[in-house]
């Protein structure tokens, strides 16, 4: 299996997880206050849109192939970081 290929993987199992993981604090959401549910589903919207880029990045990825791998793989990264730590805030606001 090729860098890109195992890159790509990485990250697609990295989104499958968030999304689960954003999937379930939704259901948590529907036995909440009303204030903190409008906080959760503004805060699960933001990272909808993390998750998008994110996809956006790997299709690009897949696009460019091996040569710009590097750079692109940085930017990924960042994202799914930064989505990641969004989820776990909210996680911790909500348990």
């Amino acid at each position: 299996m090729s860098s890109l290929d195992e890159l790509k993987q990485k990250l697609q199992t990295q989104l499958n997880d968030l999304k689960t993981q954003a999937d379930g604090l939704k259901a948590k959401a529907e036995g909440a206050t009303a204030e903190a549910k409008s906080e959760l589903e503004a805060q699960l919207e933001r990272l909808k849109g993390v998750q998008a880029d994110v996809q956006s990045q790997i299709n690009g990825l897949l696009q460019s192939g091996e040569a710009a791998l590097g750079d692109l793989k940085g930017r990924v990264e960042g994202l799914a970081s930064e989505a990641t730590s969004a989820l776990k805030s909210l996680t911790d606001k909500f348990k």
